[in-house]
Parts: C-alpha cells; sequence; structure tokens
C-alpha cells in the first residue's frame, strides 16, 4: 500500500484478509488482501475485466467473499450490513441506463425510489437536476432533462451516473474503473470529482494506471489475482 496523501483517522474502514470469490464455473479473483483508511480516495490498481469488477461488488456488499474475512464497519463478512453503508456506481451490472431514456426520466426515478411508498411523485424539474446532481459535477454543465442518456458525452454521463447512485449519501462509495473513460483528460476529471466527493465520503475506485500523481488520493493499492492465473504473469511484465 503506498499512501498518496493522508485524512486525519487512519483506523481502518474496510480490511480485507485473503478473500476471493469463486462462482459454481470457476475462480473469479483473489486472495487478495489489503486495508482502506476512511475518506478520501482509495484506488485500486489492477486490470479491468470480471475479477476487479467483481472485488468492487464486494467491497460495496454486493457480494460475499467465498473465502477470507472482510471487515467492515464494525462486522465480519456481513454483506447485507455493508451493502446499508455503500452506495455503487458507475458499474454496469449495478446501474447501467438504458440508452434510449431521458435524463428527466432517470431524475424521476431516483427521486421516486427515495421517497416514501404513499407519496406521488411529479416529473423532475431543473431544481431537483440541480440538488441532485451539482455536488458530483461541480464546476461542469449538467446534461439538460430533455437529453437523452445515449446523446451524453462520456464524462458526463458517468458523472450522471455517480449522482444518481449517491443520492442517499452513505459513507462509502464504489465507483467503476476510471479507466474506462477513452479520455485520458476525462478521467483526470472524473478523478478530481471523487476527490472532493471524498471530503464527506470515503471513496473507493479502480484504475489500471494507478491514479494521477498530481491529484490528493488517500491511499493507491496494487491489487494482485484479479485476472485468470494464466494472465497473471503477462499482466506483472506489462507493469514493468
Amino acid at each position: 500500500m503506498a499512501p498518496i496523501a493522508g485524512g486525519g483517522d487512519d483506523t481502518p474502514l474496510l480490511v480485507a484478509e485473503n478473500i476471493e470469490v469463486n462462482a459454481s464455473w470457476g475462480h473469479i479473483y483473489g486472495p487478495v488482501s489489503f486495508t482502506v483508511r476512511p475518506g478520501g480516495v482509495t484506488v485500486l490498481v489492477g486490470s479491468g475485466g470480471r475479477g476487479r469488477t467483481a472485488l468492487l461488488l464486494t467491497l460495496a456488499g454486493r457480494m460475499k467473499p467465498s473465502k477470507g474475512q472482510l471487515h467492515s464497519f464494525g462486522h465480519t463478512n456481513n454483506a447485507q450490513h455493508l451493502f446499508k453503508q455503500a452506495a455503487i456506481a458507475y458499474i454496469d451490472e449495478v446501474d447501467e441506463i438504458e440508452q434510449t431514456i431521458r435524463v428527466r426520466d432517470v431524475v424521476t426515478e431516483t427521486i421516486r425510489w427515495a421517497a416514501p411508498w404513499y407519496k406521488w411523485v411529479a416529473p423532475a424539474k431543473q431544481d431537483d437536476l440541480e440538488r441532485i446532481c451539482r455536488p458530483v459535477f461541480g464546476p461542469y454543465s449538467l446534461p439538460t432533462l430533455e437529453a437523452y442518456v445515449e446523446e451524453l458525452p462520456e464524462l458526463t454521463a458517468a458523472l450522471f451516473r455517480i449522482a444518481v447512485a449517491n443520492v442517499r449519501k452513505p459513507p462509502l462509495l464504489v465507483v467503476g474503473g476510471v479507466d474506462r473513460l477513452t479520455r485520458v483528460d476525462s478521467a483526470h476529471k472524473l478523478m478530481a470529482r471523487l476527490v472532493d466527493l471524498g471530503r464527506e465520503q470515503t471513496i473507493i475506485t479502480a484504475d489500471v494506471n494507478g491514479g494521477f500523481p498530481d491529484l490528493q488520493l488517500r491511499d493507491v493499492i496494487t491489487v494482485d489475482n484479479l485476472t485468470d492465473n494464466e494472465f497473471v504473469k503477462l499482466e506483472q511484465e506489462e507493469r514493468n
């Protein structure tokens, strides 16, 4: 683990001890061990793919380790409790948005999910868009309510998905790899916005390249054993 920029409290928020996940058809990832400190952005460095995605899902309580121990929020291997403490965004298996749908419809549905079951929710207005999206978008322009999700630029689309997923603002926010963005400049802007969110939440994301040295990241942690065993050696050679 290589600390990049510190926060105040170093009491671990998450501790993974040799965790791994296996499916009926085979091994997915692990064993992996690391510690996530509270606050700021922790970047997990490793190749993208099903292994890394499954690890992020595990850290958000959406999957349970097959082996090993995951300590989080005072519990061990308690995915249900971790689920309640975490939001997860920008991972297609969880929050992929139908492309032929308007921004207004997504925001309206987000408000409905957060409202009591008996409360009628009107179609979203500009104030709703601003309230939900501005904390994530910061200085960047919000999408229009009538825009279709498929028409959004990649950075705007990524920020929008994070905004609607993070509406509860739980203690932990897990975000899919910033390296999914095709432009380095967009990835840098996305990471910078996560750093800003990390002032009030603990953020975990992933990047095969290890983040950006000019940003105040909490920790950058290299995680091996995220790919099939036959590819591990090639992956390590590519990093050298």
